[in-house]
C-alpha cells in the first residue's frame, strides 16, 4: 500500500539545470576531499591568460583538469603532453559546462615525487648556507689555455663537448676526468673527478672545469642531485660550469655551479670563446689602431711642418737684427742731428742774449749772471733727461748687436769670399771656411757633410 504521507508523483518539485549542478557540485565537493590523483597528461593547452587546462587519464578512464596560473607558476618543470604527474587537486563541477573536472592545486612527477620533494629539502638547505649566493660564484677565464671535463667516456655529451670545442677553440686542450654519471656511486665518483681535477689542476694547466651530463629522468639526473657533488663543486679551486640534462632540467649541480649552461653543448661553448669571433675583433681593433695611429701621424707632421717654418737660421735672424740695428743707427742719427741743431739754436740765442746784457750797464749785468745761472741749471737738468730718454735705444743696440749673439755661443761661418754659409749642400769637400766667433776666429776645412 503507498505511503500517503509521499506527495503524489506528478507535485514532486522540479529543479532548474543549474539546482540540479550546483547541488552535484556541493555533494561531491564535501564527499571527495583534496587528493592526489595520477596519470598522464593530454591535450594540453595554456591559454593566454597563463592558466592550464589539460586531460589526465590512464589505460581505462579520463578527467579534465584546470591548473590556475598562480599554482602553475610554482611548478618547477615544464608541462606537456605525455607527461607522468601526480596532482593535488579537488574534484568539482564546471557548472557552465556541468562537466566533472579537478581542480589542481600542486604537481609533481609521477613516481618521483618523494624525490622531488628530497631535491626541493636538500636545496632549501643549501641555499639558507649560503652556496647558491652570486657573490661566491666566480667569473670564468676568457680565454683558458686548457678546459677539464667530467663526465663519463662512453657519454653522448663528451661527444658532443669536443665537437664544441674543437669547432671554437681548437687551441684549447681539453683533459677529461672520467667518471660514472648514472647509478649506484656516481655521485662519489663525480665528487671525486672534480676533487682529482683540482688537485692535478697546476700538473695539467687546465683553468676551467666542466661537469657535463645529458637528458634523462630525475631518476637519471639524481646523481647531480646529491650533498657529496655539491661540497666538491662548494670546494674546487677552478671555476665549475654545469651542463646536465637539458634546458628544462635542473640539478643542484646547476645552482652551486658558478655557471649553468641549459646543454651540455652550451657549456662548451660558455667556457671557451669562438676563435673566428676573436679574430674579428682582433681584426677591428688592428683597424681602430691602424686608423687612430694614421691620424696620430698627419697631426704630428703637421706640427713638425709649422714648427719648420718658424724655426730660423742664426745667420738670417742675425741679418734680420743687424737691419733692425742699422735702422735705430739712423734713427738715432736723425735724433741728435735735430737735438743738435736746436742746441746750437738756443745756445747762439742765449750767447746774443749774454752780449747784450755784457755790453749794458751794471745793472744788467747781475740779471745777466742770474740767466747764466738758470741757463746752466737748465741745460743740466734737460742733457740728464735725454740721457734717460737715449737709454733704452742704447739697450736695444747692444742686444741687437751681432757680437752680442756671438757672446751666446753662436758662431757665423763664411766662405772664402765671405759669403755667410746656411746650407750643408751649398759646399763641397775640401773647400776653406771661416768661423768668426765670439772672440777671435778660425779656418776650417770641409771634410764631410750631411
Amino acid at each position: 500500500m503507498p505511503n500517503q504521507s509521499s506527495p503524489p508523483p506528478f507535485l514532486s518539485p522540479v529543479l532548474s539545470v543549474s539546482a540540479l549542478i550546483a547541488g552535484a557540485r556541493l555533494l561531491i565537493e564535501r564527499n571527495l576531499p583534496l587528493t592526489w590523483v595520477s596519470g598522464e597528461i593530454s591535450n594540453f593547452t595554456r591559454a593566454a591568460s597563463g592558466h592550464c587546462y589539460f586531460v589526465l587519464k590512464d589505460a581505462q578512464a579520463q578527467v579534465r583538469c584546470v591548473f590556475f596560473r598562480n599554482k602553475a607558476a610554482q611548478t618547477g618543470f615544464a608541462l606537456r603532453d605525455g607527461l607522468q604527474v601526480e596532482v593535488r587537486a579537488q574534484p568539482t563541477l564546471y557548472e557552465a559546462r556541468g562537466e566533472f573536472q579537478l581542480n589542481v592545486d600542486a604537481m609533481r612527477l609521477a613516481g618521483a615525487g618523494a624525490l622531488y620533494e628530497q631535491f626541493l629539502r636538500l636545496k632549501a638547505a643549501l641555499e639558507a648556507r649560503g652556496w647558491f649566493a652570486p657573490a661566491r660564484k666566480r667569473a670564468l677565464p676568457r680565454f683558458p689555455r686548457a678546459i677539464g671535463i667530467v663526465t663519463s667516456p662512453k657519454a653522448a655529451a663528451l661527444r658532443d663537448v669536443i665537437t664544441t670545442l674543437r669547432r671554437r677553440s681548437p687551441q684549447v686542450r681539453l683533459v677529461i676526468y672520467p667518471c660514472a654519471v648514472q647509478g649506484k656511486g656516481a655521485a662519489e665518483e663525480i665528487a671525486q673527478a672534480i676533487r682529482t681535477a683540482n688537485a692535478r689542476r697546476a700538473q695539467d694547466g687546465i683553468e676551467t672545469l666542466l661537469v657535463c651530463r645529458g637528458g634523462g629522468s630525475i631518476e637519471d639526473l639524481w646523481s647531480f642531485n646529491e650533498e657529496v657533488v655539491a661540497q666538491a663543486i662548494v670546494d674546487s679551486a677552478l671555476p665549475v660550469v654545469s651542463g646536465v640534462g637539458h634546458e628544462t632540467d635542473f640539478t643542484i649541480c646547476d645552482f652551486v655551479a658558478d655557471a649553468r649552461a641549459p646543454t651540455p653543448t652550451g657549456a662548451a661553448q660558455l667556457a671557451a670563446p669562438a676563435r673566428d669571433e676573436l679574430d674579428a675583433g682582433v681584426r677591428n681593433l688592428f683597424l681602430h689602431l691602424r686608423s687612430a695611429l694614421s691620424r696620430r701621424l698627419e697631426r704630428d707632421m703637421q706640427r713638425v711642418d709649422y714648427l719648420s717654418r718658424r724655426l730660423q737660421h742664426p745667420a738670417a735672424r742675425l741679418r734680420v737684427q743687424g737691419e733692425q740695428v742699422a735702422q735705430l743707427a739712423r734713427r738715432l742719427q736723425r735724433s741728435w742731428t735735430v737735438l743738435a741743431a736746436g742746441r746750437q739754436l738756443a745756445i747762439e740765442a742765449m750767447k746774443a742774449r749774454w752780449l747784450r746784457i755784457v755790453r749794458a750797464p751794471q745793472a744788467p749785468r747781475q740779471a745777466l749772471n742770474d740767466a747764466r745761472l738758470r741757463l746752466e741749471q737748465s741745460w743740466g737738468s734737460s742733457h740728464t733727461a735725454r740721457e734717460r730718454r737715449l737709454e733704452p735705444y742704447a739697450v736695444a743696440l747692444r742686444h741687437l748687436n751681432p757680437e752680442a749673439v756671438l757672446e751666446r755661443g753662436f758662431a757665423i761661418v763664411t766662405t772664402a769670399d765671405n759669403a755667410v754659409v746656411q746650407r750643408s749642400d751649398a759646399l763641397f769637400i775640401g773647400e776653406s771656411l771661416r768661423i768668426r766667433f765670439a772672440r777671435g776666429s778660425a779656418s776650417a776645412s770641409v771634410t764631410e757633410k750631411d
